[in-house]
């Protein structure tokens, strides 16, 4: 009904608006082939009125302007024309040349201003809507892995992680990903979440990447690298698309599932002053089971006798609760469940709904005011130091924008609930206490090995009750835990938490004319929310912020302004922390006759705020109690009541013990040193930002090979790394100091020994896991090169290589993990043709990577290396105004995994139909 609504109130505003007293008719065509070319705008300069061509390349305008007036001719993948009208009623014939090269195309992000990809000072990669309808990839989010540097790891079937360049990790904190000038990572977590409040495929503009720091200008966390996503207005891109992609999953451990995915976009510009747009998507399916059960204690990751005393499969939860029974029992876990069984019916869920409103004051885009309303919600697994299922997580962003020629000033808030989302490792340790406590449990366990002397046995009468997945015991069981928030006796993710930002930018390159100046600045607040399941905000929320101001000049020298020098300066400073100085300068260079040979260089430095849990968490992982290093917060946090060991009682004069967060930061010992049977105490400063100082060097150019021109992509850099910002392992004895000046006698006459010592010989200590920085140099380099040219007269070919690496000194900060998490050489091809004959197309991509080593607070493992084909064949069918495409990805069939306890990444198989898109 609402759509019925919409489009009768389209139609009926559209009719008001377009009698017009000027009538313009005419074909546009391509200037090489003298084919016509659909889809095409026709714009009157300065104003929001226009149109489209058909599928057959004609145009019809009716417009209120008398003669004369220009039109604006473009299309994606040609060079703008413009034609002067000088009467009513007028025919025209428009013919566009095609872009030479991709790096003809025009970007904004790279300097805050358009110019070629050609001219960037740096190293760039784009998306437009045309790549999107050649991607083989089931969605063009999954086709960003294609790209040159980009790395994509898949979590799960809904949250895929982008990364350029190392250090990657599901939680990436280190890249930001921006939709339409907005942050669209979660509040509590920083970082996105896929593309859960992205934009709707049919919606998406285009989407630059920047590999590398960017601070100079996008502030703190463009650390890594940047996205960008851009929609496409209403008042350029009118009318009502639609898409149904529909097809399967197979993988071996979750059989064959269906996928659906629904895309609806509406747009109108009701007259020169006001447009608006609603989008919709709807995904659904099933996501990759998680079935890895090697036995990780003590770093094994090998197969093991699940049925004997100490076993903590990957993907089995609940059997990380051991305790040492002592003499001939040893240690001893409790029997875990099965991820299959705790992540209910493994649904993947995405919705986004995304309405915008815009208003020209003046009739033109001199001045636009632009309201933004994004909503999305669904059902993911995040893969941090446990496994979450997230459920009903809702996140939603709005945002009112003021733009001109040569500013914008825009504000926007994000909210998120966590919704139904819950810990699968803290509900299978909760479902075990729920029928049998961790005590009775151990205390069976040990008295019937005694008598048995079998493990088997011992572990079987110890399990006498166990809740059976399936049954409505454990079913009821299950229900409880999950929306439990206390991780005592629940699971339950619990946050609220929202987010506020402002954004300011004016350009004065109407006002100064030697050379291009811009200034701008940012606000943010951060408004922490869990009612104490996540962070220390038992008594009420957690505020604090950050701000910075920059200013960057361009100018251009030499003849025919060959040469242009970019420098950036920008100031941020947090409340928590010192203030951070980020320069960045670069210089390229436009060579030939014809400027088709760019060289660039840059230096810049790049900072990054610690996160809101590297401040504020305070969380017990189980394996681990999490508490963040901010200042306030190590007395904010104070663990739930600890057991003490029979001997350890006499000490403490109690069965229990609290510690706080202070003392794992000031007593407490480093976790490596005990390991190895000499402990240290642990060395960990308060958390401050990290900063990374970026050298990159570049080309671009066009290199003629006989009919054939080739477009060549190359460039390197070298990362160097001050106070990278690293979690540490310590362990907090329950008495005792770690400095051994606090000793009592053993025996009579005994001399005396360290109480800490004594904790950790009786078990009385527990693991902590602290926010620092580490004193290690790191450094990280690589290179890129990127080869696109036409063959066998007119098909795409594409090929790069990315080749990463890092030096770390390992004994220099031996509890360090650096989690470069990257692999060394990447290669990626593309092949296809978009007019293989009429109306059809067709495209190819593959995927290569070595071997790597992924470390993390869950597991670290070898990543095998992999090759991947993805593959589609597109068919035009210019009377219904649709497009069918056929596609498939990780033909191949070989499961892969993209790091250690995620789900096997099987294949996918779609059948899409898109109309008038």
């Amino acid at each position: 009904m609402i759509k019925k609504i919409l489009f009768v109130a389209f139609i009926a505003f559209g009719s008001l608006a377009m009698v017009g007293q000027t009538t313009i008719t005419g074909t546009v065509k391509d200037a090489k082939t003298g084919e016509t070319l659909p889809g095409a705008n026709i714009k009157v300069a300065n104003k929001a009125v226009g149109t489209t061509t058909d599928f057959d390349g004609n145009f019809e305008l009716k417009v209120t302007d008398n003669p004369p007036f220009t039109l604006e001719i473009s299309m994606l993948g040609f060079q703008m024309k413009e034609v002067e009208i000088t009467k009513r009623n007028e025919k025209i014939e428009v013919t566009l040349e095609e872009n030479e090269t991709s790096l003809d195309e025009i970007v904004v992000s790279a300097s805050r201003t358009p110019e070629r990809v050609m001219e960037s000072p740096v190293t760039i990669e784009r998306m437009d809507a045309r790549s999107i309808k050649n991607t083989s990839s089931p969605s063009f989010y999954d086709g960003l892995e294609n790209l040159k540097g980009v790395d994509v790891n898949t979590s799960s079937l809904t949250f895929k992680s982008v990364n350029t360049r190392g250090f990657a990790t599901f939680a990436n904190t280190r890249f930001m990903q921006l939709v339409d000038g907005m942050d669209n990572s979660s509040p509590a977590l920083n970082f996105a979440i896929g593309n859960l409040l992205g934009m709707s495929e049919l919606d998406v503009n285009t989407v630059e990447l920047l590999p590398g720091a960017s601070s100079a200008l996008y502030g703190a966390n463009a650390f890594n690298g940047i996205m960008f996503m851009t929609s496409r207005s209403p008042f350029n891109d009118q009318g009502i698309s639609f898409s149904y992609k529909q097809g399967v999953t197979t993988q071996e451990a979750a059989g064959t599932n269906n996928v659906y995915d629904v895309n609806i976009r509406m747009a109108y510009a009701f007259s020169e002053k006001f447009a608006a747009k609603a989008t919709l998507a709807y995904l659904q399916g099933t996501e990759w089971f998680a079935t890895d059960h090697r036995n990780t204690r003590n770093g094994e990751y090998a197969p093991g006798d699940r049925s004997l005393n100490d076993f903590d499969g990957l993907n089995i939860y609940g059997d990380e609760v051991a305790t040492n029974l002592g003499g001939a029992v040893g240690r001893v876990s409790r029997t875990g469940y099965e991820e299959q069984d705790l992540m209910l019916d493994y649904e993947a869920k995405s919705v986004k709904l995304n309405t915008a409103l815009h208003y020209r004051p003046f009739g033109d885009d001199r001045l636009e005011v632009i309201f933004n309303s994004k909503f999305g919600t669904g059902n993911t697994i995040y893969q941090g130091a446990n496994r979450y299922n997230i459920r009903d997580f809702y996140l939603a962003q709005q945002k009112l924008e003021v733009r001109g020629k040569n500013f914008f000033v825009r504000g926007y808030v994000t909210t998120e609930d966590a919704g139904n989302s819950y810990d699968s490792r803290f509900a299978a340790i909760n479902i075990n206490r729920r029928w049998k406590s961790d005590q009775d449990w151990f205390t069976q366990y040990a008295g019937t090995y005694l008598v048995t002397g079998s493990h088997q046995a011992a572990r079987a009468a110890a399990d006498t009750g166990r809740l059976i997945p399936g049954t409505p015991e454990f079913k009821a069981a299950f229900n409880e835990v999950t929306a439990d928030p206390n991780l005592a006796t629940g699971s339950r993710f619990q946050d609220e938490t929202k987010l506020y930002h402002g954004d300011v930018n004016y350009n004065f390159q109407d006002v100064i004319e030697w050379a291009e100046f811009q200034v701008g600045g940012s606000y943010r607040r951060y408004s922490l929310n869990s009612n104490g399941s996540i962070f220390t905000d038992n008594d009420g929320s957690i505020d604090y912020d950050e701000y910075g101001v920059y200013t960057q000049m361009q100018k251009k020298f030499l003849e025919d302004d060959r040469l242009k020098l970019t420098a950036s300066l920008r100031y941020d400073k947090a409340q928590n922390f010192d203030g951070n100085f980020s320069p960045r300068v670069s210089l390229a260079y436009a060579g030939g006759e014809n400027k088709n040979d760019n060289f660039r260089a840059s230096f810049q430095k790049g900072f990054r705020n610690p996160t809101t849990q590297d401040q504020y968490i305070g969380l017990d992982a189980g394996s681990a109690i999490l508490v963040g290093s901010a200042p306030d917060n190590l007395d904010r946090y104070t663990s739930t009541p600890l057991n003490v060991s029979t001997a350890g009682q006499g000490i403490v004069g109690s069965s229990t013990t609290t510690l706080s967060g202070r003392l794992a930061y000031e007593n407490s010992f480093a976790a490596s040193s005990v390991i190895a049977g000499a402990p240290e105490a642990s060395s960990a400063p308060l958390v401050k930002p990290e900063e990374v100082t970026a050298f990159e060097l570049g080309y671009r150019g066009l290199i003629n090979a006989g009919d054939s021109r080739i477009t060549l992509d190359v460039s390197a850099y070298y990362n160097q790394y001050n106070d990278f910002i690293s979690a540490k392992n310590v362990l907090v004895p329950f008495y005792g100091d770690v400095e051994l000046t606090e000793t009592v006698p053993v025996g009579p006459g005994g001399s005396p020994v360290p109480l800490a010592l004594i904790a950790l010989q009786n078990g009385d200590y527990k693991a902590f896991q602290v926010y620092t920085n580490t004193t290690a140099d790191i450094n990280s380099y690589g290179a890129s090169l990127g080869l696109n040219t036409k063959i066998f007269n007119g098909f795409d070919i594409g090929l790069n290589y990315t080749y990463a690496k890092f030096d770390f000194d390992q004994a220099s900060d031996p509890d360090f993990e650096a989690g470069f998490n990257t692999p060394e050489h990447k290669v990626k091809i593309q092949f296809g043709k978009t007019d293989l004959f009429e109306n059809f197309g067709f495209n190819i991509n593959a995927r290569w990577q070595d071997e790597f080593l992924w470390e993390s607070t869950f597991l670290d493992a070898t990543v095998d290396a992999r090759t991947v084909f993805d593959a589609q064949i597109n068919y035009t069918v210019p009377s219904w105004k649709s497009t069918f495409k056929l596609g498939g990805a990780n033909l191949g069939g070989q499961e892969y995994f993209s790091a250690p306890g995620v789900g096997a990444v099987g294949s996918q198989y779609y059948l899409s139909w898109s109309i008038n898109n």
